[in-house]
C-alpha cells in the first residue's frame, strides 16, 4: 500500500483569553484583519499570511498558561520593522530587539503582548546554529514598560534599554538571572 502525502493547509492555533472583545481588538491589529467568526466567547481569524487558523477561546483562568510565546518568522529586518510600523500606527506598544542572539541563531525582532499577556514576536533569523554559550544571552532579564494609562506591562528577554518601545513610557530595569 502507497503511503498518501497530505496537503496542510495552514497551521491551527487556539488560545484561551480573558476578554474576548479586548483580544478581538488586539488580534484585529496585530493581524491587520478581521475576524472571519465572532460568536458568545469565541471569535476566528482566517490569516493568509502567514496561512494559519487561529481561534480565541474565552475562558476563566487565573495567570498565564504554559505558553512560552508566539511568533510570526519573516524573510527580512524591512519585514520586521514594516511589521513594527503597522503595529505601532494601530496603537500596539512594541518593543525592539535588533541584532539580538537568541535560539542560538542573530536575529532582529520586535514584540508586542495582547490584554492575557501573550507575548507576539515577529523576527528574521540572520545567522543561524551560533555556538553553543546560552540559548538566549539576555537569559531571564525582565523589563517592564509603564504606558500613560499607567498599566506596567512586563517583558521578557533581551531589551534593557528604551530602544525601540514606543509610546512614552519609562522604563524600569529588574533584576538580571
Amino acid at each position: 500500500m502507497t503511503e498518501r502525502k497530505v496537503r496542510a493547509l495552514k497551521a491551527h492555533l487556539a488560545i484561551n483569553v480573558k476578554n474576548i472583545e479586548q483580544s478581538i481588538e488586539f488580534y484585529k491589529k496585530l493581524f491587520g484583519i478581521e475576524p472571519s467568526k465572532v460568536r458568545t466567547g469565541y471569535a476566528k481569524f482566517n490569516v493568509e499570511n502567514p496561512p494559519l487558523n487561529f481561534t480565541l477561546n474565552q475562558v476563566a483562568f487565573d495567570e498565564r498558561g504554559a505558553l512560552s510565546h508566539l511568533g510570526l518568522q519573516v524573510a527580512s529586518t524591512d519585514d520586521v520593522l514594516a511589521t513594527r510600523d503597522r503595529w505601532i500606527n494601530t496603537g500596539l506598544l512594541t518593543r525592539d530587539e535588533m541584532q539580538t542572539s537568541c535560539c542560538y541563531a542573530l536575529q532582529d525582532k520586535t514584540w508586542v503582548r495582547d490584554p492575557d499577556g501573550n507575548e507576539w514576536e515577529v523576527f528574521v533569523v540572520l545567522e543561524d546554529n551560533l555556538a553553543e554559550t546560552a540559548a538566549c544571552e539576555c537569559g531571564d532579564k525582565v523589563v517592564a514598560a509603564t504606558i500613560e494609562s499607567g498599566v506596567t506591562m512586563a517583558a521578557t528577554c533581551c531589551a534593557t534599554t528604551g530602544v525601540g518601545i514606543t509610546h512614552e513610557s519609562q522604563l524600569t530595569e529588574a533584576p538580571c538571572c
